[in-house]
């Protein structure tokens, strides 16, 4: 099993949330989340000058089983794309186990399977 956790754009959310679900992700966590980036400038959008020191992004996290971490991954990676600085990140990390609190299993079949 595999922890993916992606930093992407507010912006781009909403794509990537509708992506998500049509590839057959049935369950995800997601989080509003400030960063710090290198990019620290003063920018001017509608009149109104703002600084680049905090970036407000949306992380998402989705566990799966091994063999659905590159689709995952590959599904992200096209949505949230504009090729701009502060796309974002994604990380992948092993999970060692998962239970299911009202069943009591553990190991990855409690993880539902792809349709």
């Amino acid at each position: 099993m595999k922890k993916i956790e992606a930093i992407i754009r507010q912006t781009k959310f909403e794509e990537v949330k509708e992506a998500l679900l049509s590839s057959d992700i049935d369950w995800f966590e997601y989080h509003n989340v400030h960063g710090v980036g290198h990019s620290r400038e003063e920018r001017i959008y509608r009149g109104v000058q703002y600084s680049t020191d905090v970036i407000e992004r949306v992380q998402i996290t989705i566990v799966c089983r091994d063999q659905f971490v590159e689709p995952t991954v590959q599904v992200i990676l096209r949505v949230a794309h504009t090729g701009e600085i502060g796309d974002g990140r994604i990380f992948v990390s092993d999970m060692i186990d998962t239970w299911s609190i009202r069943t009591g299993e553990n190991g990855d079949t409690v993880l539902r399977d792809k349709k």
